[in-house]
């Protein structure tokens, strides 16, 4: 039967080459000349460092910029509460990967609720969807698509 999986993944390579830019942008800048404005990527977690909230604000912006061009979803990031101390300024990014067992959920019980021949069944941080003809799972793929979760989701691993 054929099947396909859906997960939510981040292209850390590039991930890595959009920071890399978003930072050379940012120190070319006139507006955070003399700052120590710039922004960290450790593995899992961004962090962003300026002098006030007013520079963390504008730095936001040049990475989805970057991130856009590469062909990453913003939707994977999650800003964190702005730590100010002293005349520096520090705001956590973590990056969402995997789809939880909430949005899972709304996954099987969104394609139940459509009436498409498929099946979809959770396992771990993936979906995978199964069913008899090529076609059912294409409508399952644009129906995903469609829906507003609130995380970027990729289909992998399609098994004729």
């Amino acid at each position: 039967m054929p099947s396909f999986d859906t997960v939510s993944e981040i292209d850390h390579h590039e991930l890595t080459n959009a920071v890399d830019q978003a930072n050379k942008e940012i120190s070319t800048r006139y507006d955070f000349k003399g700052s120590d404005a710039r922004i960290e990527f450790s593995g899992e977690d961004l962090m962003f460092h300026a002098q006030s909230r007013f520079q963390l604000q504008q730095m936001f912006p040049v990475l989805m910029q970057k991130m856009s061009r590469r062909g990453l979803d913003i939707n994977c990031l999650k800003m964190g509460d702005v730590v100010e101390a002293a005349k520096t300024a520090k705001q956590p990014v973590s990056l969402q990967e995997g789809v939880d067992k909430d949005v899972a959920k709304k996954i099987v019980k969104l394609i139940k609720e459509s009436k498409i021949k498929v099946q979809a069944s959770i396992q771990g941080e993936q979906v995978r969807v199964t069913g008899k003809n090529r076609d059912d799972l294409q409508q399952a793929m644009q129906l995903m698509k469609g829906a507003e979760l609130g995380i970027p989701l990729q289909f992998n691993n399609f098994r004729d």
